[in-house]
């Protein structure tokens, strides 16, 4: 059975949303946030103490993206990929690499030196900085969406779950309310899937993202 290391609301919620929309049967492995401290026995699945890990048979994998591309290639018929003969392929890729190469590396940053470093050691520039990085990368999603339902293909595929990840971090992280409006209209869209639903289901009851202290 795949096996899916997770910490509510991290990266590895593309993954898990992905398992979701597929149908697949998983076993998921909730751990508190980040699991390199509180769960030492997981550095024997990943060295790097990150989330995700996906175990599926000898193959093991820690890359988020990949693993929405592995699972919708070798479990998901088709339907959440794009065949390399199809002339959106190239979008495709494009966009599963851009929401987490481009769109979710900025977030990283504000995450660290807005809430995770200590408080002498938080840096209000680098958020400011890297949050106004990442809106404006946003332009090329805007550009999409404001003509399209989903980001290529005329169809959701795990690139939209790439993407979308991105956005739900932007909201959790207070960004939200600086989406430009088809963006923002885009992810009402996908955030309104069953599989979705079906994923924050999974993990529900567990704090991932560090919120503001008092």
């Amino acid at each position: 059975m795949l096996k899916l290391y997770h910490c509510a609301d991290a990266r590895s919620f593309r993954p898990l949303w992905t398992l979701e929309e597929i149908g697949l049967s998983y076993e998921l492995v909730v751990m508190p946030f980040p699991p390199r401290m509180s769960v030492p026995e997981f550095l024997d699945v990943n060295p790097l103490g990150t989330v995700p890990a996906l175990i599926d048979g000898e193959t093991r994998m820690t890359e988020s993206a990949a693993m929405c591309e592995y699972l919708a290639v070798r479990y998901g018929h088709g339907e959440l990929a794009v065949d390399p003969a199809d002339p959106a392929y190239g979008a495709f890729l494009n966009a599963l690499h851009f929401g987490e190469a481009t769109l979710t590396f900025p977030q990283t940053l504000v995450l660290r030196y807005g809430r995770f470093e200590p408080e002498a050691r938080r840096q209000p520039q680098v958020v400011a900085d890297y949050s106004q990085w990442f809106l404006s990368r946003l332009r090329g999603v805007e550009a999409i969406v404001a003509d399209a339902p989903f980001i290529c293909a005329g169809r959701f595929t795990v690139a939209d779950i790439s993407i979308g990840y991105a956005i739900m971090l932007a909201e959790i992280i207070g960004l939200g309310d600086a989406l430009p409006p088809a963006t923002h209209a885009y992810w009402k869209r996908i955030s309104a899937r069953p599989g979705f639903a079906r994923a924050k289901a999974a993990q529900a009851g567990e704090a991932a993202i560090p919120q503001p202290q008092d």
